[in-house]
């Protein structure tokens, strides 16, 4: 193995390696959308492949150099980083935040524009208050949160306004009117029947993510920025019953824990996961066995308030291991850490590329089947990073609630129906996952179960 070694002993890419990083990585990432997705890039990146090149790149330099980590040559004072071992990924997570904190310098560049003192850039004791009220809120450890049944009341009335709009459109089913319905949905849960027609919020937030696209190489839009944070200061103070918003009164506060800087990160992180569940739409409209396991399950639960939906939350996660809705996790070192191969220095942005271990064929059986029993079987995946809402001691506090809302979408759209994707040869079972699914092109034609 020939290794071109940096002082400290860590192996460190080529010029050469590290332009074909960027151009294979970073750059179909960044312009896909990090904050918010451009739809006609992601639309790109599915048919040139992209993110398989992301992919089989850093399995390229995993066969050269190692487990690494491997530096990047890059510029003085920019030290970055790729993880290309799973017993490394699961150090950086479970050592979280301290030596490997969240809030990396790009990504706090990022979210200034709309939450610049959320917990997932924040650090030390302001970190670990706002993350102490993020769980607390969210209640991270419960399977179902205590408002489950709202929620799912919630998503039931929404769900049927939709079928009734799908029934006006001829059987048919597409991302818009998916995205309306859910965008619904989620001003509900988060702030409260009140928001559920608030557009304009949505509006500014998607301003303000746009501009987040850019990091620092965009102004930003304050009076956009101070108008949003306004009006989402105003439904916390209204702490409406039955939503996440309401949960405020019960969860202690301070100066430093700021939940108006906390509550725009749940209704961005509940964005991707509409995306993840119409993509488990397609996945189990292309799979008519596993489809028939979703109807056993949904009949199964018929009456229930707010059942687990145990198989239905694995093809949501099945959704997120073949297309991370995240798929570039990154750290940031607070100081100089020791690895086998040597020393990586303080300030080093870390990347966890999600797609390279969710997808690593020579690894994973099915890497590119849809195979939602990854999730049911206990320890199917060892200790692999499978890492579709991060992991470690930073994992997302709100994945819960997610599956929750998540699961119980896909439910409703399902029950007694079958979804068939328009053209049926957009997705087959018959053949490998696509290395990415462009959601804003899916559309289904719903009909009756026979």
């Amino acid at each position: 193995m020939t290794r071109d070694s940096t002082a400290n002993g860590l192996p460190r890419a080529t010029a050469g390696e590290t332009l074909a990083v960027m151009g294979d990585v970073y750059v179909p990432n960044i312009a896909k959308g990090v904050i918010i997705r451009r739809p006609k890039v992601v639309g790109v990146a599915e048919k040139l492949g992209l993110d398989e090149r992301a992919i089989r790149r850093l399995q390229t330099l995993n066969e050269k150099y190692g487990p690494g980590p491997l530096m990047l040559n890059m510029p003085e004072g920019k030290p970055m980083a790729l993880i290309l071992d799973p017993d490394h990924a699961n150090r950086v997570l479970n050592e979280t935040p301290e030596p490997f904190a969240t809030a990396e310098w790009a990504k706090r560049k990022a979210l200034e524009h709309f939450e610049p003192d959320m917990a997932l850039v924040s650090h030390g004791p302001e970190r670990a208050e706002r993350r102490r009220f993020n769980e607390e809120v969210l209640q991270s450890e419960c399977p179902v949160h205590g408002l489950g049944a709202r929620f799912v009341q919630v998503v039931e009335q929404e769900a049927n306004e939709l079928l009734t709009q799908v029934e006006r459109h001829s059987d048919k089913l597409d991302w818009d009117m998916f995205e309306a319905t859910w965008n619904r949905v989620v001003r509900r849960v988060v702030l409260g029947d009140t928001a559920r027609d608030d557009h304009a919020l949505t509006e500014m937030l998607e301003k303000l993510r746009s501009a987040a696209n850019w990091a620092f190489f965009h102004p930003g839009h304050d009076r956009v920025k101070d108008e949003f944070l306004e009006r989402v200061r105003t439904y916390l103070k209204r702490g409406e019953e039955g939503s996440l918003a309401g949960e405020i009164a019960r969860v202690p506060t301070n100066d430093t824990t700021q939940p108006e800087h906390q509550f725009p990160q749940y209704l961005f992180a509940f964005d991707p996961a509409g995306m993840a569940t119409f993509r488990a739409l397609a996945l189990l409209a292309a799979h008519p066995n596993q489809a028939e396991r979703a109807q056993a399950e949904i009949a199964e639960n018929a009456g229930k308030p707010a059942p687990e939906l145990d198989f239905l939350r694995a093809c949501l996660l099945e959704s997120l291991r073949l297309w991370p809705t995240t798929p570039m996790v990154l750290r940031q070192t607070t100081e100089a850490t020791e690895w086998e191969n040597g020393t990586m220095p303080a300030e080093t942005s870390i990347l966890i590329l999600a797609p390279y271990f969710h997808r690593d064929d020579r690894h994973l059986d099915e890497a590119d089947r849809f195979n939602p029993d990854l999730w049911l079987e206990p320890d199917a995946a060892g200790d692999w990073p499978l890492i579709p809402f991060s992991g470690g001691t930073g994992i997302c506090p709100g994945r819960r609630v997610v599956l929750t809302v998540t699961s119980h979408m896909l439910a409703r759209l399902l029950q007694g129906r079958e979804l068939q994707l328009n053209p049926p040869t957009r997705l087959l079972s018959s053949k490998p996952m696509p290395p990415l699914l462009n959601n804003y092109d899916l559309e289904f034609k719903v009909g009756s179960r026979q």
